[in-house]
């Protein structure tokens, strides 16, 4: 028919809009908090990408879905206010209607919704933690970052470096490293410094025309001593494997090890699609809109329950993770509640509807 056609393609344009906008402010907000890790040397520059892709994917299941709910609200409420709805009903056709069109549009992200949180969501946090990992493992030098103070994993030594020198790639001018040993202050300050290689595959710090200052703190005993050249040992890391939680393991490793922590993450993977495919259908009652009262109110009340229903979630995952709640029973309870929520909607609109034709 003519308006499912209409609706469609609505759907879709207002979908586009909507996720385009969400997406851009989180990627936003993820980029300023990578750039200030990368900025303290918690990651390197190289890293900010990869990571800002895969925390993209973990959080592409609720942009999906927000998106997917405020198109369906955006669009008929549109229509409601520019009087759209009332040609259509005055044609005939119940609210009841626009349901087919709704899920028609709604399936496909609902299965799109079903499959990151599920499978690729877990997979983008694993490869996200892999990849902090091995910057984690990075030797003390690697982590500097110039103009910065920064700590070594070992808080033993922390380094400050000025800059680079140009065109001499990989020495560094007006160095300054802080260690204690023994329970003795060591500062160091050189006018340049580089990395070498020992023939054994150690790693030194080796830095020049500089000084160094030791002594006790509280005490006149210090010691300074001048030099041309002085190596300071860098500390390599071993690798160590990264411990599995309930977020990213796979799907199948969860059912396989029913656990309460594992039944908590299982339910909130599938509660995403179950939760998106009931606010799209909430939206076609919560859409209404008087072109003659305030068009905010039903905005509000969408948002309201929106959260009323995040939070529903995330307390019936909480309940079944501590052991306090069956796992069928956090499944079902809060997503039959909405639907509840969602019959009591579509039947006040429909009663006031007939109310009103059979007024007319």
């Amino acid at each position: 028919m003519i308006f499912r056609r209409a609706a469609q393609r609505e759907f879709s344009h207002t979908a586009a809009t909507v996720f385009v906008a969400l997406f851009a402010i989180m990627l936003t907000t993820q980029l300023i908090r990578l750039l200030g890790d990368a900025a303290i040397g918690k990651i390197t520059p190289d890293g900010v990408v990869a990571l800002l892709g895969f925390g993209a994917i973990n959080y592409l299941p609720t942009l999906l879905s927000l998106t997917l709910f405020i198109a369906v609200l955006l669009t008929l409420s549109r229509w409601y206010r520019d009087s759209e709805m009332a040609i259509w009903f005055s044609a005939g056709l119940p609210l009841t209607a626009w349901i087919r069109p709704v899920l028609r549009f709604a399936v496909p992200l609902v299965l799109v919704i079903g499959l990151l949180s599920i499978f690729l969501s877990p997979w983008a946090l694993t490869k996200s933690a892999e990849f902090r990992q091995k910057m984690d493992q990075r030797d003390d030098v690697s982590r500097i970052s110039p103009g910065v103070f920064q700590e070594s994993a070992q808080a033993e030594r922390v380094f400050f470096v000025e800059g680079e020198i140009g065109d001499q790639n990989g020495r560094v001018k007006n160095v300054f490293v802080s260690s204690r040993q023994h329970g003795r202050l060591g500062v160091i300050v050189a006018a340049e410094g580089r990395t070498e290689a020992a023939a054994n595959g150690d790693r030194f710090l080796v830095l020049e025309n500089g000084r160094r200052y030791e002594g006790t703190p509280g005490a006149a005993d210090y010691r300074i001593m001048e030099f041309e050249r002085y190596g300071v040992r860098i500390e390599a890391y071993e690798s160590r494997d990264i411990v599995p939680t309930e977020k990213n393991l796979p799907i199948w490793t969860l059912i396989a090890h029913p656990i309460a922590k594992n039944l908590g993450e299982i339910l909130w993977r599938i509660s995403l699609p179950l939760s998106a495919l009931n606010l799209a259908l909430l939206a076609i009652p919560l859409s209404f809109v008087n072109p003659r009262a305030g068009r905010a109110n039903n905005l509000i009340l969408a948002l309201l329950i929106f959260m009323v229903y995040g939070n529903l979630i995330n307390i019936s995952q909480a309940w079944v993770t501590q052991g306090k709640m069956a796992f069928l029973t956090g499944v079902s309870i809060t997503h039959m509640l909405m639907l509840a929520v969602l019959m009591a909607l579509f039947f006040r609109r429909l009663t006031v509807f007939s109310w009103g034709r059979l007024w007319r």
